[in-house]
């Protein structure tokens, strides 16, 4: 008799398939497919119930026969062990995906905040701003808070929105904070706000001149007359200013000037015999008042110029040069304190920031109204007298070195037409004249609201006056 023996691997297919079946079979096969059992544990190790049903595989034969009732429980019991064991397994893994996802979330978050601080950094970087408003501020003063970034320790670190130490003050634009540029060319008062600005002004002129009357007829024999002269001309002037600003972009000012004038003249005349003059005069009184409006055309973009354009008005309220008495030489004896000519002046200012300066320039036209004088100046009829118009211009630029200290660099030129006087039954013209200057102001805040400046013009042509030095200080405000 042959015994016919199956493959390893179809006697194990064969143990699993009867083991599957023992599972499902009535309770009174149990004890019989024990070894079945114990074979279907081995070949699924996979399951984490193979103790299970190995432990069921090797009970006592007389307990599953005997206990019918009890398998089917043991069974049940066993699954929901079974089904308790995962459930706790996937309520674990299901903590830990939520906690993993949390993470992630907070990754993105941080991932945005970056983003937008990098996008920030960028436009500051490509804007007109200008770049004195961020400096010295941290990565997100004026911007919001600070982005969170991860960090040892913890779950993030927050960049600081300040400097660390003493806070530094409120910055402003660099129109606003310098303010050594001179008078008029700056920006404007705010709607609502009244200035009142003193200011004391010291100008010291000298000439020396040399006139010669007559014919030469070889050189060094003259006939005719010569005169020299030598001048010094001090000049105290106070001016009161009150400006108002009407509108944000909208500007009236009034002022008043007080003089105070001491000149020394000495002459000296060769006709027959030597002759020398000297005279000392004294004056004061008030001057000439004017009356401004400014007018803003275009409000500030980046770093685009402002243009402001100005409107002047000068009266005749001081006493002028034909008001004053004279003897019969013509020779003044005493001194003037307006020019006794209205006039008006229109003008456009630019200021264009360019961080850390200010470029400040203009140019402006001066027109004098012409009169008839009609007055005896000596033995001689002054009638109808024009004076010069004047054209000006000037430029430069302002620096603030911080945010109390601020200066100014600039040059200023003025080209004077001649004046046309009737004297008797003539006409004459007077020679055209250059005024050229070069200016230099300092600007120190005092407190958030009070400003010192001081301003410097030095002539650098021959008719403009030696030295010039100007102090103001604004009050008022909010």
């Amino acid at each position: 008799m042959s015994i016919v023996s199956a493959p390893p691997a179809l006697r194990h297919l064969g143990v699993a398939a009867a083991g599957f079946s023992a599972v499902f079979m009535p309770a009174q096969a149990w004890a019989h497919e024990a070894p079945a059992l114990e074979c279907l544990c081995e070949t699924l190790p996979f399951l984490d119930t193979a103790p299970t049903w190995r432990a069921a595989a090797l009970a006592p034969a007389g307990a599953a026969g005997g206990d019918l009732a009890a398998s089917p429980e043991s069974e049940i019991d066993a699954q929901r062990r079974i089904i308790a064991e995962q459930r706790a397994l996937i309520d674990r893994q299901s903590a830990m995906i939520a906690e993993q996802g949390e993470q992630i979330a907070k990754l993105q978050q941080q991932i945005v905040t970056q983003q937008a601080q990098v996008d920030r950094l960028s436009s500051f970087a490509l804007a007109e701003a200008p770049l004195d408003i961020f400096r010295g501020t941290g990565l997100g003063q004026g911007v919001g808070p600070g982005p969170a970034l991860p960090g040892p320790g913890s779950d993030s670190v927050a960049l600081p929105d300040a400097p660390v130490g003493e806070a530094p003050p409120p910055e402003e634009p660099p129109q606003q904070r310098v303010a050594a540029v001179p008078e008029g060319q700056g920006v404007l008062t705010r709607a609502g706000e009244l200035f009142f600005e003193p200011s004391f002004e010291y100008t010291r002129s000298s000439t020396n001149r040399l006139v010669f009357r007559g014919i030469e007829l070889i050189p060094g024999i003259q006939i005719g007359l010569i005169e020299a002269t030598d001048a010094d001309r001090d000049t105290l002037v106070g001016t009161a200013s009150l400006r108002y600003g009407i509108t944000d972009r909208l500007e009236a000012e009034v002022r008043l000037p007080y003089l105070y004038r001491n000149d020394r003249i000495e002459v000296v005349q060769q006709r027959d015999e030597g002759i020398v003059r000297q005279i000392k005069l004294r004056e004061d009184g008030f001057g000439d008042a004017e009356f401004s409006l400014r007018y803003q055309f275009n409000r500030p973009v980046g770093q685009k110029p402002i243009f402001v354009g100005t409107l002047r008005v000068k009266s005749d309220t001081g006493k002028g040069p034909f008001e004053i008495g004279y003897d019969e030489f013509g020779v003044a004896t005493g001194l003037a304190t307006g020019s006794g000519f209205w006039a008006v002046q229109p003008g456009l200012n630019f200021l264009m920031p360019s961080d850390p300066a200010v470029i400040y320039g203009g140019a402006a036209y001066l027109y004098h109204i012409p009169r008839d004088v009609n007055e005896m100046v000596g033995d001689v009829l002054i009638g109808r007298v024009d004076p010069g118009d004047a054209v000006s211009a000037n430029i430069g630029f302002g620096f603030a070195l911080n945010p109390r200290f601020s200066f100014s660099l600039g040059y200023r030129h003025n080209y004077i037409f001649p004046t046309k006087t009737e004297i008797g039954d003539t006409r004459q013209k007077s020679n055209y004249i250059h005024v050229g200057s070069l200016n230099f102001g300092m600007s120190y805040r005092l407190t958030q609201r009070d400003v010192l400046n001081l301003g410097f013009e030095i002539g650098v042509t021959e008719d403009a006056p030696d030295v010039s030095i100007t102090l103001r200080m604004p009050f008022g405000g909010k």
